[in-house]
């Protein structure tokens, strides 16, 4: 064995970023122990069986699946023997306050016919668009993806620097690339909410996050059969195979230093447990602070680094079938901009939100009682705020989206729960440790950070590194398990290079 590969390593945090660079690092024949608070792995990516309803916590479909994919790759298996996927179509259902609906498909034949619903230019403008995302998709590839970039000065390396402000449209929001190629104003929503994936507005991020289109649309949407927890237990057989210590219910409370260095990890039963490298999947401001006890000095370099979004989760299991919707779907605010500010800007409850809804029975019927079915509800709120909101405030804005639901087409939604659950931001810090509650890591904003998060190595620790949400790639699925893949080659880099 290389003499490198010695090195002891220990991840913190079993969520999605914490598997990959377990999985990918123990694929390179390191020992690798995980610690989890929760007495199971996936992080956010969690479920709750309730009353004969099997509701995911968490995310509820899957994108750019190559990525997930590399992770079995590298050691010679097969995703589809450990995690079962179908694929969605429609992609998205979105509904609109004036009764109009639109289907997002992956197929440009029924893309087609849904954009001649509305006028020729539509259509001429939204494959216009399809190959500007297409573009910033592959300037990313190249550069954030591939060679995991962590600043704009190593985005630039290599390129000319104003053909990159080009190439990433620098100069443009998010909802200004959009509107650029289209007029038509609710495919202007849809497509600027794609923002959505991130926790984030289209009208503070940056253009590149138009890749996002040509993400979903160039490899598909996709579900894990039986419930998209079943992607956590195909990676814990990975782990299981590949040798990983998996340490469940195991609280990491603090990290020890010396000379530049972490040594070990400090459990909440007391112990201590040695470490050459380490890797966080506790998001970098909350390891700092919790972990480490850096002072305000250190920490208010990160101020940047704003949490993203979090969210109002709610989970239905309804004794009638809404047969207008699809897997996935949207209720749009009747000022999406309105919506933005109130989230994003102003810090406070939205009025009259947008509401990402998801109806998993659509395509998986195993995964409620007969004649029953899943709504998922998710509006997207504020993190955490100070003074914080009340219990009351959470429950007014539950009863605006249940008027809104059930206005907008869900007739009689509240007479028809059989069970309901609810997550707000203080559950989601208490569940996760997540920084005040945010669901996506760090907030995309081309003001306060270009769209970049914080870097996979410490800029303190010489053998710390990050995954998940709050570094680049960034948040969603696919990204945290980049994160982790690309944290095993720096540790690699750095290692040859003698670090």
């Amino acid at each position: 064995m290389n003499p490198t590969r010695n090195q002891r390593i220990a991840v913190v945090g079993g969520g999605l970023g914490g598997i990959s660079a377990a999985a990918s690092l123990a694929a390179e024949g390191f020992p690798v122990a995980l610690f989890e608070k929760n007495a199971h792995l996936g992080g956010k990516l969690n479920q709750l069986e309730l009353a004969g309803f099997r509701f995911d916590l968490g995310p509820s479909i899957l994108i750019l699946p190559q990525i997930f994919r590399a992770l079995f790759e590298r050691v010679g298996k097969k995703m589809e023997d450990y995690v079962p996927l179908e694929p969605v179509e429609p992609q998205w259902r979105s509904f609109f306050e004036d009764g109009t609906v639109i289907d997002l498909w992956g197929d440009f034949i029924n893309t087609e016919r849904e954009l001649s619903r509305f006028d020729d230019d539509l259509v001429e403008g939204y494959y216009d668009f399809v190959e500007y995302s297409r573009r910033l998709y592959k300037f990313s590839g190249e550069t954030i993806f591939d060679r995991g970039d962590d600043s704009a000065l190593e985005i630039i390396r290599g390129h000319n620097p104003l053909a990159v402000l080009h190439r990433l449209d620098f100069t443009r929001s998010m909802q200004r690339g959009v509107n650029k190629y289209i007029q038509e104003p609710h495919w202007r929503q849809m497509l600027g909410f794609f923002i959505k994936y991130v926790g984030s507005s289209s009208y503070d991020a940056p253009a590149v996050l138009n890749l996002m289109l040509y993400s979903q649309i160039g490899w598909g949407l996709w579900y894990v059969t039986g419930g998209m927890y079943n992607l956590a237990r195909g990676l814990q057989k990975l782990l299981e195979e590949l040798g990983v210590e998996v340490n469940l219910a195991t609280e990491v409370t603090g990290l020890n230093r010396g000379d530049g260095r972490v040594t070990g990890l400090r459990l909440a039963d007391g112990t201590t447990t040695e470490a050459d490298l380490v890797v966080s999947n506790m998001e970098v401001i909350p390891a700092y602070d919790r972990l480490l006890g850096e002072d305000s000095a250190f920490l208010k370099r990160y101020e940047k680094f704003e949490p993203a979004c979090s969210g109002l989760v709610i989970h239905l299991g309804v004794d009638r079938e809404y047969e207008q919707l699809r897997h996935h779907c949207f209720f749009f605010a009747e000022d999406q901009q309105e919506h933005y500010d109130a989230v994003f800007k102003k810090k406070v409850l939205p009025r009259d939100p947008t509401i990402y809804l998801v109806n998993a029975t659509h395509s998986d019927r195993s995964i409620a009682p007969e004649g029953h079915h899943i709504i998922k509800i998710l509006p997207h709120i504020p993190h955490i705020q100070d003074p914080p909101f009340s219990e009351g405030d959470y429950l007014a804005l539950k009863e605006r989206v249940y008027d809104k639901l059930e206005r907008m087409g869900l007739t009689d939604l509240r007479k028809h729960i059989v069970v309901e659950h609810m997550l707000t931001p203080d559950d989601i810090q208490r569940m996760y440790l997540s920084n005040k509650g945010a669901i996506y890591g760090v907030v995309a904003d081309r003001f306060k950070n270009l769209g970049l998060k914080a870097p996979k190595r410490s800029e303190k620790y010489d053998n710390l590194y990050f995954v998940g949400g709050s570094v680049n790639p960034g948040g969603g699925m696919p990204m945290v398990i980049l994160s982790g893949q690309q944290v095993r080659d720096k540790i690699l880099a750095d290692l040859k290079q003698g670090r």
